[in-house]
Parts: structure tokens; C-alpha cells; sequence
């Protein structure tokens, strides 16, 4: 399947229509190509009487999706030129909303990697599957970034202060943490997959899926609640900070430094950003206030400088500016959220 040339593969096998990402190499990462394919599949097998379940999957081994090709975001913002980038996600957006509402059964099948971009298409529709080698992530911090495509909606539907513990940290989660934080629903080991996929062409998916659905391996979030909800509950990062390394907790720690390790000022983007998206009455309220704060990010020094660190040179060394929390005020915050006039998304 995966030697196929096309980056969207799509085939129907009896009630069952087969969305594959497939760009192993690249971990399945999104192209503006593979937005507009995607969505071209959804508008044709939504008015296809024979289509009654959606399937969406990633080629290769290693995941479903990595989340956006992001060198596009790199290049427009050094250029100073967003049109592109600004394309890309008016497009990813409006595929995120569709999926949320999506007509028929949607099955994402979340093995292996599942980040950024792939947790848009995948979180947000109606039958999530994880597995063992699942790893669901909204790392976005780490390149400068605020999580996006509804991300801080699901984050901050999630029960306590998880939300807002994944957010600033951009850890990834295993399968029974992200069923714990609402990002997926149903545990099936991976060697029972094949054998699932070919059951959803005949099968009602509800179905189906409770046949292979297990108990997941145990998580890690649950025992940590108690030290999570009270740090996280803090009225500013840097309070954040002082509660998670005053715990004496390793775990604590450990999340302390990450938080210290990614942008000072995605990180307080995105502290801001889940404090408005719990105000919000939907999914689409959020996206139009991501997309305002992407836009924002386009304009600042720490995006290209992250996706420089992370993905081209990959020396891991980012020199963000500021360098330190003390350094980002209210109104480089704030700055962020601006109206877009025009060019606001739109979608709530």
C-alpha cells in the first residue's frame, strides 16, 4: 500500500471507505495536497449511499501521522510572506470541524505516533482506536508554537489540570492516558487491526470495534493527578514552575524542566490560549482563536528559530528570545489573541 505514489490513498471495500495517509518516510506528515485530498474523500463518500463507515489509517509501520510538514512554516516565517501558511491552516482547520461533525461513523485508527496535525484529523472524530504503540503528543512548545487544531479545546476538556500538563510540557501519552484525557476511546492491541479493518467493510463499526477492544496497559497521569492538579491549578507559569519543582516529586521535576526547556513565550501563548479556549462553547470558538494565535506565531523569532533546532539542523539547541518566562509580558501575550479583521477563520 505504502509504495503507492499517491500521499492519500483511498479505497472501498464492502460498507467501509479507507483513508490512508501515506507518507511513511516523513512519518505521514501533512501537506496542503493531503489536507485537500482528504476532504475531497470525505465530500464523495458522504453522499455515497454505500459508504456507511469512514476508516482513516497512516502507511508504514512507525504512526499515523508526525502532524504537519512544518518547513512550509519555517520558510513563510522567515519570509515574512504567511499567505501559504496561512492557507494550509484556514484548510486544516475546516477539515478538523468537518471531522468533529462528520455524518457517519469516523474510525481513526491512532497506532503508533499520532502528533500535532494527525491528532486534529483523528481526535476529533466519533471512533478513536489506540494501541500499545500508540504515542499521542501536541509537542508544539518545543518549535515555538501553541498547540492548535483544537487541541486546546480537547485539552481543556480533559479531566482536572491533564490538559494543561500536556500543553506546556509537549509530552506524549500512551494509550490508556489518552483515553484518560478524552483523546481516544478504545484500546485494541495492534496485532488485531488487520483483522478489525477487514471486519469494519462488513460490520457496523460499533460492533466490530467491542470485539477487539481490551483493557489497556496501565498509564501513568492517574497516579499523578494529585501533584498535577495542584501545580497546574497556579494563575501563572512561572507560579507553575515553583509548585512543580516545591513537590520534592521526580515526575514533578522532570515536568518543571521540560516546561523551562521549551519557548518562554509559546509556553505562555499557550497558557493564555487553554484559559480562553475553558471559556468557549466549541470546538470552532477555538479553532478561530488558534488560528488568530498561529498567525501571531508566524511573526516571531521563536517558530523558525524551533523548527531550525528540531527539524533542519536537529542540534536540539534552540536560542529562543526571550530565553527566560521573566522575560515575556503581558502584552507580548495579549499580542497573540489580536483580531484579524478579514482575515479572521471564522468557523464560530
Amino acid at each position: 500500500m505504502s509504495s503507492d505514489a499517491a500521499p492519500v490513498l483511498r479505497a472501498v471495500e464492502g460498507r467501509a471507505a479507507y483513508l490512508t495517509l501515506n507518507r511513511p518516510p516523513a512519518l505521514n506528515s501533512l501537506t496542503h495536497a493531503m489536507l485537500r485530498a482528504t476532504a475531497e474523500a470525505l465530500d464523495t463518500w458522504e453522499g455515497d449511499p454505500a459508504v456507511g463507515t469512514v476508516v482513516l489509517q497512516g502507511a508504514g509501520e512507525r504512526g499515523l501521522c508526525a502532524g504537519a510538514d512544518i518547513r512550509l512554516f519555517h520558510d513563510d516565517a522567515r519570509s515574512g510572506d504567511h499567505r501559504a501558511a496561512q492557507a494550509f491552516l484556514r484548510d486544516e482547520y475546516r477539515l478538523n470541524s468537518r471531522i468533529a461533525h462528520y455524518p457517519k461513523p469516523y474510525v481513526a485508527v491512532m497506532d503508533g505516533i499520532v502528533m500535532g496535525g494527525g491528532v486534529g484529523l483523528s481526535a476529533h472524530g466519533g471512533i478513536r482506536i489506540v494501541t500499545e504503540r500508540s504515542k499521542v503528543a501536541m509537542p508544539e512548545v518545543g518549535i515555538g508554537l501553541v498547540p492548535d487544531v483544537g487541541g486546546t479545546y480537547l485539552f481543556t476538556r480533559a479531566p482536572g489540570h491533564l490538559g494543561t500538563h500536556l500543553a506546556l510540557t509537549g509530552i506524549a501519552v500512551g494509550a490508556a492516558d489518552a483515553m484518560l484525557c478524552g483523546l481516544a476511546d478504545h484500546y485494541v492491541p495492534s496485532e488485531a487491526l488487520p483483522k478489525l479493518l477487514r471486519e469494519l467493510a462488513e460490520a457496523e463499526p460499533d460492533e466490530a470495534v467491542a470485539r477487539h477492544t481490551r483493557q489497556a496497559p496501565p498509564g501513568i497521569l492517574a497516579e499523578q493527578r494529585t501533584w498535577i492538579d495542584t501545580c497546574y491549578a497556579a494563575d501563572t507559569v512561572e507560579e507553575i514552575v515553583e509548585r512543580l519543582f516545591a513537590t520534592g516529586d521526580v515526575a514533578a521535576k522532570e515536568a518543571a524542566d521540560l516546561i523551562l526547556s521549551r519557548s518562554p513565550m509559546a509556553v505562555k501563548a499557550t497558557h493564555e490560549s487553554l484559559r480562553r479556549a475553558a471559556r468557549l462553547d466549541s470546538l470552532e470558538q477555538a479553532l478561530d482563536q488558534e488560528y488568530r494565535v498561529i498567525c501571531a506565531a508566524l511573526d516571531t523569532h521563536d517558530l523558525p528559530e524551533g523548527i531550525r533546532a528540531q527539524i533542519i539542523d536537529k542540534d536540539r539547541d534552540p536560542k529562543w528570545s526571550p530565553a527566560t518566562l521573566a522575560g515575556v509580558g503581558d502584552a507580548d501575550v495579549e499580542r497573540y489573541f489580536a483580531p484579524l479583521g478579514e482575515r479572521e477563520l471564522g468557523l464560530g
